[in-house]
């Protein structure tokens, strides 16, 4: 591992996550290419733009989205246990 300290989990995060968000987006989007070739080269072009835009919109965004999400959920409770002899 890299031994990036726990407290940057959060960048870690956004950048694997946009990252690959970015990469499968780009995808999609180069699908419509010619030959082969002219696709990888119009994927990688593509995927490299959109995680520049990407990585610090994910960066900034995601704390917020998490609040959002916590308020929208809520914890479940223990399932009982019932003490039958």
């Amino acid at each position: 591992m890299l031994g990036i300290p726990r407290r940057y989990s959060h960048f870690v995060f956004g950048i694997i996550q946009s990252g690959l968000t970015s990469l499968i987006a780009a995808g999609i989007a180069s699908f419509p290419a010619g030959s082969a070739m002219i696709f990888i080269e119009h994927w990688m072009v593509s995927w490299l733009i959109a995680w520049a835009a990407m990585l610090p919109i994910v960066l900034l965004a995601a704390p917020t989205i998490r609040a959002f999400a916590l308020r929208l959920t809520q914890e479940e409770s223990e399932p009982r246990v019932s003490s039958q002899a």
